[in-house]
């Protein structure tokens, strides 16, 4: 199976699948994003429109450096992430994604991402509704997750209907805007900027038309993003995913 996007030498860190993307996406101002745009790169628009996404997926056979961690192979992942982009002297374009929050149910993955990446990681208790194995449509796909609020414990979900016939994107397509980033960004504590490659074949994708997110914005993304995110999304797909390999990271100059 063949890799998309631009590939370095740099070795991978981390391999996976990464399956059954819920992907709900929503046009947010750009000045809303501008703050956590990282040092080096710039806003990536599509359309004339900033837009951020609300991810679930499930994480299986996961391996760092090649070893699987015991009890950390299989877990679901719910991340809000938007785009921005990275040009360099020699033309390149580098297409990327920033994370404003990243949900995992295991502690030691939430402290390795913060250490290694400065991630924004959070462990929280996580469950997931997803098809078992390949499926020519996967229906209903969901994913939740409970944390406490001050209004108590609450249980929170991001889930989309995946029907019908799935296809590849086509080339200037919202879906493929959405799905083909392959790298990422993430600014450090010192405001320096890391920069990490992802590695994987094009996906197939479903247009959802049922999607639902139920969360407290103000809470889990910060009270700037809850006009963008309190609507219903822009648009919707499931993606049905592949293996990926996540590179080690780079310091940007």
């Amino acid at each position: 199976m063949s890799l998309e996007g631009p590939q370095t030498h740099r070795s991978a860190f981390l391999t996976a699948e990464w399956r059954w993307l819920v992907m709900l996406n929503y046009e947010v101002p750009p000045e809303v994003l501008a703050p956590f745009v990282p040092r080096g790169t710039s806003l990536d628009f599509w359309e004339g429109r900033a837009l951020a996404s609300v991810v679930g997926f499930r994480f299986l056979d996961t391996r760092v450096v090649g070893v699987p961690i015991p009890l950390h192979r299989n877990f679901d992942e719910v991340n809000l992430r938007f785009y921005v982009k990275r040009e360099l002297p020699d033309g390149e374009v580098r297409r990327a994604v920033v994370f404003i929050r990243e949900l995992v149910p295991k502690p030691l993955i939430a402290w390795t991402a913060r250490a290694l990446y400065n991630e924004p990681y959070r462990a929280l208790p996580m469950a997931s509704k997803t098809p078992d194995g390949p499926t020519e449509e996967p229906g209903l796909v969901s994913y939740f997750w409970r944390r406490r609020t001050a209004a108590g414990d609450a249980g929170e979900h991001v889930a989309a209907r995946g029907d019908g016939e799935a296809s590849v994107p086509t080339a200037g397509t919202e879906a493929q805007f959405i799905t083909e980033h392959y790298w990422g960004y993430t600014r450090q504590r010192d405001g320096s900027t890391i920069e990490y490659e992802v590695r994987h074949p094009k996906w197939r994708v479903w247009a959802a038309e049922y999607a639902d997110l139920r969360v407290d914005v103000a809470t889990l993304y910060g009270p700037e993003f809850v006009p963008a995110l309190a609507p219903p999304p822009r648009s919707a797909f499931v993606a049905e995913g592949s293996p990926v390999s996540v590179h080690w990271p780079t310091r940007l100059r």
